[in-house]
């Protein structure tokens, strides 16, 4: 068997890199256009011209309205989980840096986007059923990446629940920044919360 291609392969390659450019073109529209629009202003035919691809290519990819927004937040969301990974190759690390890195997964157009995703959700049983289903599998995963990055113990009392509680206090304060600029009441909250892991994970 040697090494070269025929023209049926050498064409495929190409179509199958187009194929994947144009999914995470519409992923990033669709999380684009969820944090600036909203659900009620987010529809396939908005995504698709955002992302410069025409409605029937979206629907080849996402035959759902559903489909692609789910598909969308969680695309992103395991992006943002790489990136935390990236930031600390090494594993366990500064606990007051590990804290901020995790209160900003709750900042930005991703959690705008899974905001009005829940908030949709609630009025959709269709969607309601997709997005509690994703949203379980994101917060395993954040939980998990957490208890890794501050070397935690989770079989000692309590340990998890303080992992949960910063992961918690971390989604309220982006709750607080959609509405307000609070960086600076957030830098001290993540200051406090470090020490408070100090003394709980100790």
């Amino acid at each position: 068997m040697g090494g070269v291609m025929n023209t049926a392969e050498r064409e495929r390659v190409p179509k199958q890199d187009r194929s994947r450019a144009t999914r995470q073109r519409l992923l990033e529209a669709a999380v684009a256009c969820l944090a600036e629009r909203g659900w009620a202003g987010s529809t396939v035919a908005v995504v698709a011209e955002r992302a410069g691809v025409s409605r029937g290519a979206a629907q080849h990819h996402f035959p759902t309205r559903e489909d692609l927004f789910t598909a969308a937040v969680e695309y992103v969301a395991e992006e943002r989980s790489s990136a935390l990974r990236d930031l600390f190759p090494g594993g366990a690390a500064d606990r007051t840096a590990v804290v901020a890195a995790l209160v900003d997964l709750y900042t930005g157009p991703l959690f705008r986007a899974a905001l009005h995703l829940w908030v949709a959700a609630r009025d959709e049983d269709q969607l309601r059923a997709r997005v509690t289903e994703l949203e379980a599998r994101v917060g395993r995963e954040t939980h998990r990446i957490a208890v890794e990055l501050l070397g935690a113990d989770e079989s000692r009392p309590g340990v998890r629940e303080t992992v949960q509680g910063l992961l918690d206090m971390a989604r309220g304060l982006g709750l607080a920044h959609l509405l307000t600029d609070d960086t600076a009441r957030r830098e001290r909250v993540v200051a406090q919360w470090a020490l408070l892991l100090e003394e709980a994970l100790r």
